[in-house]
């Protein structure tokens, strides 16, 4: 199995094998009043299990989706059935594979990949569905093992922007980097870091065609497009940590492994009055 991807007819052929767990972890900003759940159960790929990105999140920070402890996300993967040597394939509807993918790389577990074109490419090309709440696994034993050095706080952030020594690469869309929009956020101020470079998520996981992510040539011809000197360390942000996760996986993908993901983003950043913001 592919550490990045891995395409539909190869899953397919897959499907239930004893030490292949197949996660949707769909998910959607709380404003869209979407339950991720109950999509779920109106329809998945066959002997899927759901990821539940808010309960795998720190229920403890005032900031959304960060990291829970190791303990929390152990508990997490083990209930899904996760152990050392269970192969992961994670899918999603939209752009929230990436994150999750990136979660289980960060606590240790290698044998990862994402569905390329997620759920959207599966029913495009008319593959079997399965209705229903998944069927609860026997839990296994995951021990998480976080990575040193792989989280960028808003002091590497502040950092960054002032020595240059990395760049600060956002994945938001234009119009909420540049304010144009607001953040999406109750009490959270727009705009962007002064700077950061924008880079929307969305130019490296096309909405449209076949859903796939682009080749890693063109990320890296995407990224430095925007001006990143991939000569130097990258922090990825965003609205709250889960598409920066995109960037850091095409970065991966290209063979560049000093990238860290900042996991506090925008939503810690715009809210906190000691930071500075700036509007385009």
């Amino acid at each position: 199995m592919d550490n990045f991807l891995v395409e539909p007819d190869w899953l397919q052929a897959q499907l239930g094998q004893a030490d292949l767990v197949v996660l949707d972890c769909s998910w959607s900003i709380p404003e869209a009043g979407v339950d991720s759940r109950a999509q779920f159960e109106e329809r998945h790929l066959p002997g899927a299990r759901f990821f539940d990105l808010d309960a795998a999140s720190d229920a403890g920070s005032p900031y959304v989706n960060m990291l829970p402890s190791p303990e929390r996300f152990a508990e997490v993967a083990g209930a899904l059935g996760i152990g050392p040597d269970t192969r992961v394939v994670i899918y999603d509807s939209s752009y929230v594979s990436a994150r999750v993918w990136w979660m289980f790389r960060h606590f240790g577990h290698a044998h990862v990949a994402i569905l390329n074109g997620g759920l959207k490419r599966w029913l495009a090309e008319g593959r079997p569905l399965e209705q229903g709440p998944a069927s609860i696994p026997a839990p296994a034993l995951f021990t998480a093992r976080p990575a040193e050095g792989a989280v960028a706080d808003w002091r590497d952030v502040q950092a960054a922007l002032a020595s240059g020594k990395a760049t600060v690469l956002d994945a938001r869309t234009s119009e909420r980097f540049t304010g144009a929009l607001p953040s999406g956020y109750p009490g959270v101020a727009g705009g962007h870091m002064p700077g950061a470079v924008n880079l929307p998520w969305g130019k490296l996981l096309p909405q449209s065609g076949d859903f796939t992510f682009v080749a890693p040539d063109t990320a890296a011809e995407l990224i430095e497009g925007v001006g990143v000197d991939l000569s130097k360390p990258v922090i990825a942000t965003c609205g709250s940590g889960v598409t920066a996760a995109i960037l850091l996986f095409q970065l991966a993908r290209a063979g560049k492994s000093d990238v860290t993901l900042y996991d506090g983003s925008w939503h810690e950043w715009g809210q906190r009055d000691d930071l500075p913001k700036e509007s385009l």
